[in-house]
């Protein structure tokens, strides 16, 4: 309820939370709560649970997210990207979602933001290939003071005082929600010092030529059609 209440990047939530014995009261709605570490002892059936998002950021695999459906729940989102996970992206590849597989990925927040620019490029003018760069705020895994880093030097920097390159799984992603793009894209993210914010910046080679003016009609006609 405090975290909820008072946020450090995102500021104080205006609205009313209360604390309940059993779950939060926000603005007079009650969101039930559990506290377990093993997701299958969470009673999911109990509150008529239908769907799952899994955000704790642990439970990333298939067979680990599939904990929650011992507990009654019939559907998985992982709110991460996923090793074995099938992967959808709203307005690229979610129309392709039978609901045949109970567990999926909903990709990482980079991979939102390049699979959808990625695809109105590529269908209107055809990707060769690609290169994207994200400056990407620092996240919880950094270091808040200079350290060890297991992955490489630079990731023992202080996350706040510095940028840092680092590498990204965003390309490959791409890849996987778009296989006509699968080994056409490269990437690296930035590390800024910032708390909040990113940006994904792609450069492509496309097969038919386009003018300035011209791509940016047609960014502009999805983002008011099938992407609003």
């Amino acid at each position: 309820a405090y975290m909820l209440k008072y946020d450090s990047t995102h500021g104080q939530f205006k609205g009313d939370v209360k604390v309940l014995p059993d779950g939060l009261e926000v603005n007079g709605k009650k969101v039930k709560f559990y506290t377990e570490r093993d997701p299958a002892n969470i009673p999911w059936a109990e509150s008529e649970a239908y769907y799952v998002v899994e955000s704790t950021g642990v439970f990333t695999t298939t067979e680990k997210a599939k904990a929650h459906l011992k507990g009654g729940a019939k559907k998985v989102v992982i709110s991460a990207p996923s090793a074995d996970a099938p992967m959808y992206v709203m307005g690229v590849n979610n129309e392709t979602y039978k609901g045949d597989v109970d567990v999926i990925s909903n990709a990482s927040c980079t991979t939102n933001c390049l699979a959808p620019l990625a695809k109105v490029i590529h269908d209107e003018f055809t990707i060769i290939e690609g290169l994207m760069t994200t400056i990407h705020s620092y996240t919880a895994t950094q270091k808040t003071v200079d350290g060890p880093s297991a992955k490489d030097w630079r990731g023992g920097r202080t996350a706040a005082q510095n940028i840092i390159p680092s590498s990204t799984g965003a390309a490959k992603a791409v890849g996987k929600v778009i296989p006509e793009l699968n080994g056409k894209l490269t990437g690296m993210s930035m590390r800024v010092p910032t708390a909040n914010v990113s940006v994904v910046d792609l450069t492509v080679r496309i097969e038919k030529g386009a003018s300035y003016d011209e791509i940016k009609a047609v960014i502009k006609k999805a983002a008011n059609g099938p992407l609003k």
